[in-house]
């Protein structure tokens, strides 16, 4: 009986061996990907560079990162944060600038306060401006850790449409 015993301990202890293993791999595999996502994976092409100055002469501190399909700069400008986005021949391709609560637009506001997330928290503000000239206001709300939503108005105060976000 001791050696069944045994035999099972011995069983029981590998499998959690492996367990133990195929987390640690995991891991390594998830931490892996997030840090490679985030690298530059080609050099940002003249094009690129030539037309972000020309839009934006005044940018300060500026960092770049590959987003497969064209490339992102974050940079200062105006006293705000922004983030420019151009495909890899240099078309410009849109512009968000976070903003403070106080820049936002009466319409935007009202028009939050009157939709069905007026009661989440945790708000930042961003001016969405696309190469069709389109403008939009997205708002971060959060209700929890697993409801987070991005929040799209128009400058009238008109919800345009929300996404789920992580």
């Amino acid at each position: 009986m001791n050696g069944i015993i045994f035999s099972v301990r011995i069983i029981h202890s590998k499998i959690y061996n492996v367990k133990k293993l195929i987390y640690v791999l995991t891991a390594a595999l998830v931490f892996g990907a997030t840090t490679s996502a985030d690298a530059q994976i080609r050099k940002i092409p003249a094009a690129v560079t030539d037309a972000f100055t020309a839009k934006f002469p005044e940018a300060k501190s500026v960092e770049w990162s590959d987003k497969i399909t064209g490339f992102e700069a974050t940079f200062e400008a105006n006293s705000h944060k922004q983030q420019a986005t151009f495909n890899k021949k240099g078309t410009w391709k849109k512009t968000e600038v976070t903003l403070s609560t106080e820049e936002i637009p009466a319409a935007v506001k009202d028009g939050l306060a009157k939709s069905k997330y007026n009661d989440w928290e945790d708000r930042t503000y961003v001016l969405v401006t696309e190469d069709n000239g389109k403008e939009m206001y997205r708002v971060y709300v959060k209700k929890s850790d697993l409801q987070k939503k991005y929040l799209y108005f128009s400058k009238e105060g008109v919800l345009l449409k929300d996404s789920i976000t992580l």
